[in-house]
């Protein structure tokens, strides 16, 4: 029923910024959470960040905290995620995901809807 569309991926060198958009379709984001996650080559899928949308909570993997900025456009049914001082450790898939709920969780088994990824590569 709910369909996430994500773009803004590229390549980029270490140290350069890109903003990711997940885009909503078919319902509002009014009561759930959204979250970004990543997968590298051979690795797991891992938590990013996430943002309750309707009360702003946010929640960040460790690693991003102080260089990704997580938010969200009501008008637009819309999560961003800045990226800023990316390091070739942030080279990933990055998928938009969502569930019914408030809280900002980071397990990815709890999240119902999945967008279809976009790649994101910082060379060194």
């Amino acid at each position: 029923q709910v369909q996430l569309v994500e773009s803004g991926g590229g390549c980029v060198q270490a140290g350069g910024s890109l903003r990711l958009s997940c885009a909503a379709s078919g319902r509002t984001f009014s009561s759930y959470t959204v979250g970004w996650f990543r997968q590298a080559p051979g690795k797991e899928r891992e938590f990013v960040a996430a943002i309750s949308w309707s009360n702003g909570n946010t929640n960040y993997l460790d690693s991003v905290k102080g260089r990704f900025t997580i938010s969200r456009d009501n008008a637009k049914n819309t999560v961003y995620l800045q990226m800023d001082s990316l390091t070739p450790d942030d080279t990933a898939v990055y998928y938009c995901a969502a569930r019914a709920g408030r809280i900002a969780t980071m397990a990815a088994k709890v999240y119902d809807y999945w967008g279809q990824g976009t790649q994101v590569t910082v060379s060194s």
